[in-house]
């Protein structure tokens, strides 16, 4: 286990106006970055902030008006964050949050900031959960720092791993392995997860695992069609997986997973696979006992298993 896996960290968010959907401020204890994040609203707020006017890197993002149920994200970089972000945004009408990451002691170089912007781009095209606006990758061999600063930046970038996901961009994270490592056969890249299945009364019947906070649905696996129920809160996933080839027509009542697609939540999962709105703590069961994920997260916990859940 690393380090990193060993403690606790303190991220301090503030509401500068007092209001949630203003402009927000973060850090991490002990840190130096530092970022501001706001809404179309807030932007002004935001790029007035002395803070911002300093060297460092930024991210737009939205929407993808191409891709449904896709987030679009651009990166950049300036000597003057401020005055490069609202360059930016004035060209990309898709963005609704902009965030920029410069420090608090304002020591971040042009080559610091160049070379940021090539490891975030790096990166957040490997995870391949945004798709980027960016027209090209710029390489980070190009940046050259000495070995010490590169260290640092590493070390930055580790730092804005945990942070963006708490202000709501989740960019950087790897996509799990049961979803990556397809040249293996589904049991042996989930040999150490356990398993959960639906088996319903129709027929169809699905496995999952549990990856690092997503709930991924194992190829092979089915899903309803046509059942009538009216999805108000997955419909359009549905309608995406199904236009990106994931889901594969298999018979007149259901389709079958193509690939292994990872969710939000188990109960996003279980609406996909039924076909609607769900309970997935409840209709996923640890394959093999009676054991529903609810329970077997309360059995984890140590906690006492509450019957009629």
């Amino acid at each position: 286990m690393s380090t990193d896996e060993t403690f606790g960290r303190t991220i301090q968010l503030f509401l500068v106006d007092g209001k949630p959907t203003g402009l927000r401020k973060a850090t991490i204890h002990g840190w130096t970055g530092l970022l501001f994040v706001s809404g179309a609203s807030a932007f002004g707020d935001l790029t007035a902030r002395r803070e911002v006017d300093r060297t460092g890197v930024y991210i737009l993002s939205g929407p993808d008006p191409e891709k449904p149920g896709v987030t679009r994200a651009y990166i950049g970089s300036g000597n003057s964050v401020a005055e490069r972000i609202e360059q930016s945004a004035k060209k990309r009408d898709f963005w609704e949050t902009a965030i920029t990451v410069t420090t608090s002691d304002d020591d971040l170089s042009k080559g610091h900031a160049e070379y940021l912007e090539a490891r975030l781009i790096r990166i957040a095209a490997q995870a391949g959960r945004v798709s980027l606006d960016n027209g090209t990758h710029p390489d980070t061999d190009r940046r050259r720092l000495p070995e010490a600063d590169i260290a640092n930046m590493e070390q930055f970038l580790s730092n804005l791993r945990i942070i963006l996901p708490v202000i709501g961009l989740d960019m950087l994270k790897p996509q799990p392995r049961a979803v990556t490592q397809l040249a293996k056969p589904a049991e042996e890249r989930t040999d150490n997860e356990v398993h959960f299945e639906i088996r319903h009364k129709s027929g169809v019947q699905a496995t999952a695992v549990e990856e690092d906070g997503e709930f991924v649905v194992l190829e092979g696996s089915e899903a309803l069609i046509g059942t009538g129920y009216v999805q108000q809160s997955y419909g359009g996933l549905k309608d995406k997986m199904i236009a990106d080839g994931v889901l594969v027509p298999y018979a007149a009542d259901r389709m079958r997973f193509a690939r292994p697609w990872p969710f939000s939540s188990p109960s996003a999962a279980a609406a996909i696979v039924l076909d609607r709105n769900s309970n997935g703590r409840l209709e996923w069961k640890v394959r093999g006992s009676r054991l529903n994920y609810h329970e077997w997260q309360q059995e984890q916990a140590g906690g006492e298993i509450e019957l009629g859940q």
